[in-house]
């Protein structure tokens, strides 16, 4: 049964949630840094890794919002407020997810892959999905107020009637709330189609159309990267958004990272089935709120805290102390 807000409760069932991309904003963490040493530690490994320093990307907008950027940037930032977290908790999570991109947060803060390698992980897999686009007009878009198989319809429709049009659902986000993703052509006659149901959509600023077939070759090169990656047995079990459930096997993990890149990500069932799962608090580990604003909107909604300021991250203490 889901909380209210601010209730404190004596054992609670804590689940960690990991933003994905669209998550990033200049300067994020910056705040928390100045009392965490753990923040600039984590960014300056990232940068070790990765050649380059991170933490300045951070400061400038235009190189953040580049995906093989922003996709180590927001581990980075994820896995610096977990380690501060893992240092002030004192219930151990339940579960983990992560949406999208943070689905490699939450596997590294379980312990499946090591830091070093989800940074060159995540750098890799920003670059393919660029990779496989290039030349291409993309675009996504945010269905609201419409049912998910009524989305789902719009955009089969719109591929089988519509010349060229490649468009599909590609984020399950909360009900009422489906991301659309494909080419240009495509995502223009969705939201043609939804707004002449007197729904809206919202085209998004993104760099890349995640989850949707335009991936597949990104997800076919990723496929043989992770293949030469050693995983290892979760210390805190991760539902995968590719079926929100947890795989066992680390054949599995991979096997749902590959297909989540042109498949969509069932947010709404994965928070469906923490609330089965009867979890009490999420606290989102990551840049922004973004996953505590959709936990609100969800049919069984768990009270929800970011972290990414120390304001936010003390009332989540105050909250389980």
């Amino acid at each position: 049964m889901a909380s209210q807000p601010d209730t404190k409760i004596a054992d609670p069932r804590i689940a960690i949630i990991f933003p994905g991309q669209g998550a990033q904003a200049v300067g994020m963490t910056a705040e928390l840094s100045e009392h965490y040493p753990q923040i600039k530690a984590t960014f300056d490994e990232a940068s070790e890794v990765l050649g380059e320093d991170l933490w300045a990307i951070c400061q400038d907008e235009e190189r953040l919002n580049q995906t093989h950027y922003t996709q180590p940037a927001l581990l980075a930032a994820s896995i610096a407020i977990w380690r501060i977290l893992q240092e002030k908790l004192r219930h151990k999570p339940c579960y983990m997810a992560g949406h999208s991109l943070g689905e490699y947060s939450a596997l590294c803060a379980a312990g499946v892959l090591s830091f070093a390698d989800a940074v060159k992980l995540v750098h890799k897999r920003g670059q393919l999905m660029q990779e496989a686009v290039e030349g291409i007009d993309t675009a996504m878009a945010a269905v609201l107020g419409l049912e998910d198989h009524r989305v789902e319809t719009l955009c089969e429709q719109a591929t089988e009637h519509v010349d060229d049009a490649i468009v599909g659902a590609a984020n399950f986000n909360s009900p009422g709330q489906v991301v659309v993703s494909g080419n240009a052509v495509g995502v223009s006659a969705v939201i043609d189609k939804v707004q002449n149901t007197g729904k809206k959509a919202i085209p998004l600023k993104v760099s890349v159309p995640s989850h949707c077939a335009l991936m597949q070759p990104a997800s076919s090169a990723l496929a043989e990267i992770l293949a030469s990656i050693d995983f290892e047995q979760a210390d805190i079990p991760v539902i995968q958004n590719r079926h929100a459930r947890v795989e066992t096997s680390t054949q599995g993990i991979k096997q749902a990272l590959t297909e989540q890149l042109s498949e969509p990500v069932l947010w709404s069932q994965t928070m469906q089935e923490l609330a089965d799962k009867q979890i009490d608090i999420l606290i989102e580990c990551g840049s922004g709120n973004v996953l505590s604003n959709l936990a609100k909107r969800q049919a069984q909604p768990i009270v929800s805290y970011p972290t990414d300021k120390p304001a936010r991250l003390d009332k989540l203490m105050e909250v389980l102390s």
